[in-house]
């Protein structure tokens, strides 16, 4: 493995690390403001990987913001005690980014704990095809992974499956 991906294995472990702790000290509550959330895992990487800066805005999204793209500035919202909330980061660990996203379900209702399963699996198919496919373009990629929504009973509604990261590859 060269330099470069070491150092981006590295930048994504640490984001893998910090969402841990975003879970293990409980952070992600009811009753929290989206904007109370973004704050705490900002400083939550201050203090735990000396993170000074992020290469995209920080997003905590709960409820129904969480079917908003990227560039939607939804209102800041309170996550409810059965809300679905997704995070996306993109801390800078040294000089490297790591774009994290996960998506986390409150309450105890089986069809989100359940979306969320599925997620990670959609996810990881994603991955694997793409390591596995040299040759694969973009939309073909897009394309597989939106193709993986309906047979598990949901609507792919994302405008993007993902996007490489490394050299500002956008």
């Amino acid at each position: 493995m060269d330099a470069v991906a070491q150092s981006l294995l590295a930048a994504q472990n640490k984001a893998e690390a910090l969402f841990a702790d975003v879970v293990a000290g409980g952070l992600i509550q009811p009753g929290k403001l989206e904007s109370e959330l973004t704050a705490d895992i900002h400083a939550l990487a201050k203090e735990r990987f000396g993170v000074r800066r992020h290469w995209h805005k920080r997003i905590a999204r709960a409820g129904p913001n969480t079917l908003l793209t990227y560039y939607d500035e939804p209102s800041d919202r309170r996550i409810a005690e059965d809300d679905i909330v997704y995070l996306d980061f993109g801390p800078v660990f040294e000089a490297w980014e790591a774009d994290f996203g996960r998506t986390y379900a409150l309450g105890d209702d089986p069809a989100k704990h359940r979306l969320i399963a599925d997620l990670a699996d959609a996810f990881e198919a994603g991955r694997r095809l793409y390591q596995s496919t040299p040759t694969l373009t973009a939309g073909a990629l897009y394309d597989f992974v939106a193709g993986l929504a309906a047979p598990r009973g949901w609507e792919f509604g994302a405008p993007t499956a993902g996007h490489l990261i490394g050299h500002f590859p956008h």
